[in-house]
Parts: C-alpha cells; structure tokens; sequence
C-alpha cells in the first residue's frame, strides 16, 4: 500500500475513532482535502482490511456516512467491561408500526393508525425514546401533523446501510413468500 494512502487511512481512522458517530463521507473527503470517490475508496479499503484481519473494530457505512464500532464477534467481551444499554427487544407492535414508517416514511401517526387500525401513541413514543424513528418534519396540513421517518440507529439496530437496503431486503423476502406459497399450492 503506498505511504499516501496509509497516512490518509489513519487520518480517516483517527477522526472517526474522535467523532464516535457516523460522519457524512463528504466531510471526511473535506478533511483530507481529495474528492468523495477518493475517500470513498480509502473508506471501503479501511473496511475490507479490518474484516479481512478479523479485527477488533469494524468500519460501517450508514447513509453515506461512515462510523467505527466493536466488532460484534467480540461484542461480549467488551460488555464484560462496559456494561451499556442492552439491545432492545421489540414487540410485534413496534414491530408492526417500524415497518409502517420504514415503508411510508414520512408519515405521520394518523396514517400509522389508520393502517394498523388502533391507537399509536405508546408505539411511536416508544420507538423515539429507542431512537429507531425521529420526527422529519411537518405536514402542510391544518394542524400541521409532525412527520415521522426512520433514524441512524434504525439502521444501526437492523445492520442496514441505508432505508433502500431494507426495502429490497423486504421485496426479496416478500417475493421469497410467494414463491413458497406458490410451490405448496402446486404440491398439494
């Protein structure tokens, strides 16, 4: 690997090792002063490598973004020593309403409601205090009804990159479904 590239990688290491959160490919490339193809590159190369070397840190992509985390093959060690927030589990209600958003987003809950066809207050609630959703603004609308859609920690939570990952992961899984119901239909 030649020296340039090394020492731009250890630049982009250190600032997202400080940043802690996902930082927007376009800022990392603003301060290594290259373009974003070229950080995007070295990005890509950073993560290759630490899978490649099975290392402790992983290197993920988030909308455009990019972030350091713990490898979670060795997740349970650092638990042993940083004992945080465990993982949520979700009931099939916030199940049910993550999916309406993630599908809909923006939304806002009268839609939510309208859908699941009971109250969404304590679901919506719920997945912002988890931080799986975030108000994104406001309908032009009488009342102006807050708009929901999904967050960077949805994304975090499910292993996705983006919101189009999880729809296509969504329409292969749902086209899987079908196929299945087509071929137990043709066997009985």
């Amino acid at each position: 690997m030649p020296n340039l590239q090394l020492a731009q990688e250890k630049i982009l290491e250190a600032i997202l090792f400080a940043a802690g959160d996902a930082v927007p490919t376009v800022r990392l490339a603003e301060a290594l002063g290259c373009s974003i193809p070229i950080a995007r590159g070295l990005l890509i190369h950073m993560a290759e490598r630490y899978a490649d070397e099975e290392s402790g840190i992983q290197l993920v992509e988030i909308e455009d973004a990019f972030q350091l985390c713990s490898n979670p093959k060795y997740h349970s060690y650092a638990k042993r020593l940083l004992p945080g927030p465990s993982r949520r589990s979700l009931t099939q209600p916030l199940l049910e309403t993550l999916s309406i958003i993630a599908f809909k987003q923006p939304v806002t809950k009268a839609v939510i409601e309208e859908i699941r066809g009971v109250n969404a207050d304590h679901a919506v609630n719920r997945l912002m205090e988890y931080g799986l959703i975030a108000e994104c603004g406001r309908l032009d609308a009488p009342g102006k009804p807050i708009l929901f859609g999904t967050s960077e920690d949805f994304l975090r939570y499910f292993g996705l990159r983006s919101v189009d990952e999880f729809l296509e992961k969504s329409q292969i899984e749902k086209a899987e479904a079908q196929a299945e119901q087509l071929e137990l239909k043709n066997h009985v």
